[in-house]
């Protein structure tokens, strides 16, 4: 049972022989009964200071909860950021070594068809060359035919250069 101050201020203590001072008692029942009160007052507001930090931490406890959460998927963001740039670099790389692999490719290729018609162009050359000794040769046997059958018919051929040398 609770005792408020309204019960300690009309307590009536039964009378005896030899008592007590009843204005001592009620003056003392009277300096009780107020500080009772102020000791309920500051109780209810002690207990309104603890419900409203209640609230506070309530609050604060979902703010964090919410925070963790906003951490959380701010950390999976970053992560997820960075494996989509690393998964880019790769591509990139990828298609970089891709690109270069094509370009020497084209050079060899490039520097097989210039070796090829070099090699062409020489050949050709040799073949030429070898045309051009035939076709003299022939013209030389030729010209020593007609030199020959004009010896033998007394007509004599030489070249218009060993003519001058003759002179």
């Amino acid at each position: 049972m609770k005792i408020t101050p309204l019960d300690i201020t009309q307590k009536a203590f039964r009378r005896r022989m030899r008592g007590f001072d009843r204005e001592e008692v009620q003056g003392f029942l009277s300096l009780v009964a107020t500080q009772v009160e102020e000791l309920a007052r500051e109780n209810q507001m002690l207990r309104e200071d603890v419900q409203h930090m209640d609230e506070e931490i309530s609050e604060l406890r979902s703010r964090e909860r919410a925070l963790q959460e906003t951490m959380i998927t701010a950390q999976k963001a970053c992560e997820e950021i960075r494996e989509a740039a690393r998964k880019e670099a790769e591509i990139t790389l990828a298609e970089a070594e891709l690109q270069a692999e094509k370009i020497v490719q084209g050079a060899h290729q490039r520097y097989t068809r210039i070796v090829d018609d070099i090699n062409e162009m020489k050949r050709q050359r040799v073949q030429f060359e070898a045309e051009v000794r035939a076709m003299v040769g022939g013209h030389l046997k030729l010209l020593e035919t007609f030199a020959h059958d004009g010896r033998e018919a007394g007509v004599e051929y030489l070249p218009a250069k060993k003519k001058s040398e003759n002179a």
